[in-house]
């Protein structure tokens, strides 16, 4: 594909037109998926996604193909006729990495100083032709500096045009993304308010992050997540904390030095640890006064300090002593087996 070299797109349409794409995928999307996507998992991917990779060129290694010869008729300067020449067609090619639409980006500044490029996008090189009609090593080496400045004089330039890019990349899909799902949310205390029924599955509000993933695609939705008008975990994260405590359980039992002669509090850490250490966005407590009383677990949501989890431990001391121990509590309690 030859390309006027960083002469086609102005630097200022990149950011008009990738922001119309961050529109365009956000509005892609049905509501249902908006509502119950987790917001910085998709939030992740739209970054992954946008994000414009600088370009990096190997100067340092260009690759000069066998030339081409061809026999071309030239016209004589003193008007005597014509002659035949010996014509040699060269290319000179860099292997390069990035974003190969970089290569069209008009930067500012911007040097009219400018050439062609070919640019492959299957093998990631670009490259550069011109002719000679003599074999000279000199003329050789000034034409291919020539048509190197012609070519790649807003090569830095561009990169600019990427980084500035890149640095408010976050902020704008991040309120995107809020803007739109507020959106949706407004519209659903509307219908509600005039007595329009809405859709059960739609009501959630947000969910708390999980673990974190990076280079994902795009994020999809379970069918067993559950929903509530306040900050909840997933039901992924759920189960995902009481195996957790299961398997940290088991591999306790193979180490005695971990749980011989401990209390209930010391073994108790022994789970805090591994928990508050595996979540992000999230706070993990030990012994945390709670509304009435206090608890021996608890996650908390770090940005209000909602409850996600809240757990209570238990010397085991057969069936009746566990019955009247929930007696007590007052609560509901799973048991994982």
């Amino acid at each position: 594909m030859i390309i006027r070299a960083f002469n086609e797109v102005s630097c200022l349409d990149v950011p008009r037109q990738l922001t119309q794409k961050i529109k365009e995928e956000l509005e892609s999307n049905s509501k249902d998926y908006i509502l119950k996507v987790d917001e910085e998992e998709y939030v992740s991917y739209l970054i992954d996604k946008y994000t414009i990779a600088p370009l990096i060129i190997d100067f340092q290694n260009p690759h000069i193909a066998q030339p081409i010869v061809k026999k071309e008729w030239h016209e004589s300067r003193f008007g005597s006729g014509k002659y035949q020449v010996d014509v040699y067609y060269f290319t000179i090619n860099y292997s390069y990495s990035g974003s190969s639409m970089l290569f069209k980006v008009q930067p500012n500044p911007y040097s009219p100083f400018t050439g062609e490029l070919d640019l492959d996008e299957r093998a990631n090189t670009v490259s550069f032709s011109f002719t000679l009609d003599k074999q000279d090593p000199a003329e050789f080496n000034r034409t291919k500096d020539e048509y190197f400045r012609r070519a790649f004089s807003n090569y830095n330039g561009v990169n600019q045009t990427a980084e500035s890019w890149n640095n408010g990349l976050k902020a704008l899909v991040t309120s995107s993304f809020q803007n739109h799902k507020s959106k949706y949310l407004k519209e659903n205390d509307f219908f509600a308010a005039i007595s329009v029924k809405v859709d059960e599955n739609t009501k959630s509000v947000f969910t708390a992050p999980t673990l974190t993933k990076k280079n994902i695609p795009q994020p999809t939705v379970s069918s067993k997540k559950e929903f509530s008008s306040e900050p909840m975990m997933s039901k992924e994260m759920y189960d995902d904390i009481l195996k957790v405590i299961y398997d940290s359980g088991k591999s306790m039992e193979k180490k005695p030095s971990l749980y011989k002669g401990k209390d209930e509090e010391a073994l108790r850490d022994q789970f805090l640890f591994v928990l508050e250490t595996r979540y992000d966005g999230t706070t993990v407590g030990g012994e945390t006064f709670n509304r009435g009383g206090k608890t021996d677990i608890i996650l908390k949501y770090s940005k209000d300090g909602s409850n996600l989890f809240v757990a209570e431990c238990k010397f085991w001391h057969g069936a009746a002593e566990f019955q009247k121990a929930i007696s007590n509590l007052g609560l509901y309690w799973m048991i994982v087996n």
